[in-house]
């Protein structure tokens, strides 16, 4: 471990966000919550949907009682709405294998739906308090900088090896995993990096080498406005909405564009995200049908 890291320790000790999954009593279950809510959502979009979730379905066992179209009801509007499936589907294997709860170890974790090498050494570190390490693009752009001197730095699976040579070998390994995310998102960020300010920036190797730019230009996120997202979201809207199922008219009206709006609710059916009827109007998922 080298000596940064404990500095780093000290600076996460009094610099740490008051994020409600690290919460003393957090379990494991509501940990995994967050972890996947968080994917590709920026944490102030999370939180409130994160508390409205937890307060609904505290438990996994909750959660599995209830129909899948339920939790992508509660989903909202955080984009990506297959990850409401596949939480539903991780808190039915909970309950089926586990007797409603988390699985404690990786490989065990891994065997949950819609469970990936990340979110199962996320939970196994940030709720379980083991020693992993866990590689996200903000842990990833640290260490690219302070370690190897570059400006960022794609995530690979070699990079956990780089990793768990970092960690401490003693019960602070996973505050040090938590310690070097926070400071990505914090301070050492993509765009605008608060050099003057990291607890780090001594032993920085980055910096020690003039702060070079990176070696690709940065990508730039995918337009949202008139894509299939967009029109697969203003029709999922008018299914959470609504406390029945929806004749296609209303579908129709989410959305002028008649081929694209037949293919993203093509989409949505194949993604199991909505269910066709019958009687031709649709549901969300095993929702109730009256």
């Amino acid at each position: 471990m080298p000596d940064w890291v404990s500095t780093l320790l000290s600076w996460y000790a009094g610099a740490a966000r008051d994020l409600p999954w690290r919460g003393e009593h957090v379990t494991p279950y509501q940990v995994l919550v967050s972890e996947v809510m968080l994917q590709q959502t920026p944490v102030a979009r999370v939180v409130p949907a994160y508390l409205a979730w937890v307060e609904r379905w505290p438990t996994a066992t909750a959660l599995a009682a209830d129909p899948p179209g339920e939790a992508v009801r509660m989903w909202g509007r955080l984009g990506y709405p297959r990850r409401a499936l596949r939480l539903h589907a991780a808190a039915v294997t909970c309950v089926e294998r586990y007797d409603g709860e988390l699985p404690t170890t990786v490989p065990e974790l891994l065997t949950l739906p819609g469970v990936g090498d990340y979110t199962a050494r996320a939970v196994a570190v940030f709720a379980l308090r083991q020693r992993h390490p866990v590689v996200d693009t903000n842990v990833r752009r640290v260490v690219a900088r302070a370690v190897e001197g570059v400006a960022d730095a794609v995530v690979t699976k070699r990079d956990l090896a780089l990793v768990a040579g970092l960690l401490p070998d003693d019960d602070t390994a996973p505050a040090a995993s938590i310690a070097l995310m926070e400071l990505g998102a914090l301070v050492c960020t993509a765009r605008a990096p608060r050099c003057a300010v990291c607890p780090v920036a001594s032993a920085c190797a980055w910096r020690a080498a003039g702060s070079p730019p990176a070696a690709a230009p940065v990508k730039r996120p995918q337009a949202y406005a008139g894509t299939d997202r967009q029109v697969r979201g203003r029709l999922l809207a008018v299914l959470r909405d609504a406390h029945a199922p929806v004749g296609q008219g209303a579908l129709d009206a989410a959305w002028h564009e008649p081929v694209q709006r037949a293919r993203a609710l093509d989409g949505l059916v194949a993604d199991g995200l909505v269910d066709p009827l019958p009687d031709g109007r649709f549901a969300l998922p095993g929702v109730s049908r009256t």
